[in-house]
């Protein structure tokens, strides 16, 4: 359990020891045809440009950006944690104009603000499921005020563990991670664009390597594929099996098994007397900030504790970032160790560090 990788399905370990084939072999680019549509049912969409960013999730934060971004653009973000920040900073260096529109660390965006920062603004982005304060922002409140502008939302630690509906809320680009909720290691940025943002695409984005243009022609030229990278075959394997088991185990299912983990773990921290960081109605269950409480055993910082559940559980929990370092824990809870065992064991496990 931890903010970091959570531990993959056996069936994405096996889909990992695949003997490799060639990233053009016609084997290959059925299961990658296979991977984009898997994708789009756990997106909830049907756009065509579906796919697997070869690249961790700050990778596919970036496509979604250049591709849509151009200098002096007005791009109002919501910035309640550290992955808003990061949508930030990269806009910048598209040299956009960026309007912030922000929230104390551990609350939620206010949609009615994100709406109103700009009369006109090309682009409102914010990250769904904020990983550094376990806050869940309300995108699709603010889909139905964006107006013209692109939607672009960060649903890094969200796929998979509860529900994304790209198309009902009215999303116009979306990226994630396969190392949270969809249990598979790190490596993939699943990335979809609608029709809308295709039809605004930046003809030369800054970046070749992360070009839709160009990696489109690769992911949906069927039988005229043009080349563009050497796709991580092993990879997208292990994110084709780790899509089947969550299909197989059934979206709402998933998401339940994130829910009842989740509300479990936090139950049982607050029945330890530790304060949860976020508002109990905008509060993630994948991923949980408690506050580190003042009267530590042994002497102890809060990295010590962190250590010892490693040392002596083999459990990883990180620490906090930004305003909530050395202040908080962030717990995860997601893809294959969102489990009651597993959260049974965690508690057990603090609560023996911790002398609760």
């Amino acid at each position: 359990m931890g903010p970091g990788p959570s531990n993959p399905y056996p069936e994405v370990v096996a889909a990992l020891t695949r003997p490799l084939l060639g990233h053009l072999d016609p084997a290959f680019l059925e299961v990658l045809d296979e991977t984009c549509a898997r994708l789009r049912v756990v997106f909830g969409t049907d756009n065509g440009l579906t796919l697997p960013i070869s690249g961790t999730g700050s990778a596919g934060m970036e496509a979604a950006l250049v591709n849509v971004v151009r200098p002096g653009d007005p791009v109002v973000v919501g910035v309640n944690g550290l992955f808003g920040e990061r949508i930030c900073e990269i806009a910048q260096r598209q040299g956009a104009t960026v309007v912030r529109v922000d929230a104390p660390w551990g609350e939620p965006l206010d949609p009615d603000e994100l709406s109103s920062a700009h009369p006109a603004p090309a682009v409102i982005a914010l990250v769904h499921a904020e990983t550094s304060t376990g806050v869940r922002n309300d995108v699709d409140a603010v889909a139905a005020r964006k107006g013209d502008a692109l939607l672009v939302v960060d649903t890094v630690t969200s796929l998979g563990g509860m529900e994304v509906a790209v198309d009902t809320w009215g999303v116009d680009i979306a990226y994630s991670g396969t190392q949270k909720c969809l249990g598979v290691p790190p490596g993939l940025a699943p990335l979809t664009m609608g029709e809308r943002a295709r039809a605004r695409q930046v003809e030369r984005p800054a970046s070749w390597y992360l070009d839709l243009g160009l990696i489109s022609r690769y992911v949906e030229g069927e039988g005229g594929r043009t080349y563009h990278h050497t796709a991580p075959v092993s990879m997208i394997f292990a994110l084709h099996a780790g899509l089947g088991v969550l299909l197989d185990e059934g979206l709402a299912q998933t998401w339940a098994r994130h829910e009842s983990s989740g509300r479990m773990l936090q139950h049982g921290l607050e029945a330890m007397g530790l304060g949860l960081v976020a508002p109990k109605d905008h509060r993630l269950a994948q991923l949980t900030t408690v506050y580190v409480p003042e009267d530590l055993p042994n002497g102890w910082g809060e990295a010590d504790v962190r250590r010892e559940l490693l040392q002596r559980f083999d459990i990883e929990i990180g620490g906090g970032v930004g305003p909530l370092a050395g202040r908080a824990w962030r717990i995860g809870c997601m893809g294959h160790v969102a489990r009651t065992a597993n959260v049974t064991l965690l508690l057990a496990a603090l609560s023996e560090v911790l002398g609760r």
